[in-house]
């Protein structure tokens, strides 16, 4: 549910990427979760030594190629070009982050 208001942020904050409603939002975060769990590990442990060489700047890349892979399959969920793929990935990551910190702080929800 996080996931998917982060995501519905990042839409309302980043131009390129566009979410249809809050529905679309949450399909969009499973498929996210999905494209994630299916080929960014992969992708991540093939582009290591490159990932090495840029000091981390790399991930930045597949990330954005992920949340992009992850539009193509939810209708009401866009993200037009490389630049928006690579905010919004940023975006997505430090919301989500911070709205689990809020959350979960303290072992208890909402302290």
């Amino acid at each position: 549910m996080l996931s998917a208001l982060a995501l519905w942020l990042v839409a309302r904050i980043v131009p390129g990427i566009y979410v249809r409603d809050y529905g679309a939002a949450l399909i969009a975060t499973i498929v996210i979760a999905i494209v994630n769990t299916l080929l960014g590990w992969p992708l991540h442990f093939l582009t290591f030594p490159l990932t090495i060489v840029t000091l981390g700047l790399f991930w930045l890349i597949v990330n954005a190629f992920l949340l992009k892979l992850a539009s193509v399959f939810v209708p009401g969920f866009t993200v037009n070009g490389f630049l928006a793929a690579f905010f919004g990935s940023i975006m997505l990551t430090v919301l989500n982050f911070i709205m689990g910190r809020i959350v979960f702080s303290h072992g208890g929800i909402l302290y």
